[in-house]
């Protein structure tokens, strides 16, 4: 496993599924870990999202394995909000190495009818909010002077695109130049910085109704068991998704020694999805 001892971590979207993952591992690897979620439900968002008790069990979680936890309630639409909200975390905790871009929401809808409504949410959520939350962990990794490491959170959606999910396939398309562009730009400050594309992964996002509905469309009320064959028929290795653990896996070895000279890459945790 990297050793995190002494650093501290960002995670955004942490308060279950990939962002619970990601901050449990990197408090494993020993860094403390500040942990932000909007734990409320945005109106076009077509499952439930996290909540308040959520975000407790993945403090909980942190401060089980010896870590401190800063728990931050903020939505990364909010620039203000949310520069504000880590710039108390950072004081508290007294520096900051790596941050994780993670929050993001889907909607599905067939592409001529996604309201304006839906497509900012999903846009000002996955690339606005990315967009936001990088800029503001950057300041304070610049201003620690000793490098550090910051992993986007893509979509294997932007290697082959699946019906529905225009608004969240161009945010995702987004990512990739965001990370490109700040692994440029922070270069020289020994910040490294790389996107992570997960296939389908077993968190909430994926396993609702509407995302069944997509890949069952003529199965009434279709079950996880209904859908499984679909989705593993989509990848070349045998599982229908992989789990958060095995993109936190990918985002450790990103954030670690193991990725000191890895920057400006996609790193694809797909399965062989679209099919090798």
């Amino acid at each position: 496993m990297a050793s995190l001892e002494g650093k501290v971590a960002f995670v955004t979207g942490a308060a279950r599924g990939q962002g619970r993952s990601h901050a449990v591992h990197l408090a494993q690897a020993g860094a403390d870990v500040i942990l932000l979620d909007i734990c409320q439900q945005i109106p076009t968002v077509p499952y439930a999202m996290s909540t308040p008790g959520d975000f407790d069990e993945t403090v909980a979680l942190v401060e089980k394995v010896d870590r401190r936890a800063v728990r931050l309630e903020c939505d990364v639409r909010d620039p203000a909000a949310l520069a504000a909200a880590l710039e108390r975390a950072v004081a508290e905790l007294g520096r900051l190495d790596v941050a994780v871009l993670n929050a993001g929401i889907c909607e599905v809808t067939e592409t001529p009818l996604v309201s304006a409504e839906a497509w900012n949410a999903v846009i000002g959520t996955n690339l606005s909010g990315a967009f936001f939350s990088a800029q503001a962990a950057a300041k304070h990794i610049v201003a620690g002077g000793r490098g550090g490491s910051m992993t986007f959170v893509g979509s294997a959606s932007t290697l082959t695109p699946t019906f529905n999910m225009a608004a969240y396939i161009a945010s995702k398309h987004g990512v990739v130049g965001l990370s490109k562009s700040f692994a440029k730009d922070l270069a020289r400050h020994r910040i490294r910085v790389n996107v992570v594309h997960p296939t389908n992964c077993d968190t909430a996002m994926i396993q609702n109704p509407a995302i069944y509905g997509l890949f069952a469309p003529d199965v009434e009320n279709p079950s996880r068991e209904a859908v499984e064959p679909a989705f593993r028929s989509m990848t070349a290795l045998d599982t229908p998704w992989v789990s958060p653990e095995d993109i936190s896996q990918a985002v450790l070895y990103l954030a670690g020694e193991s990725g000191r000279y890895i920057t400006g890459t996609e790193l694809e945790v797909t399965a062989g999805y679209p099919l090798l």
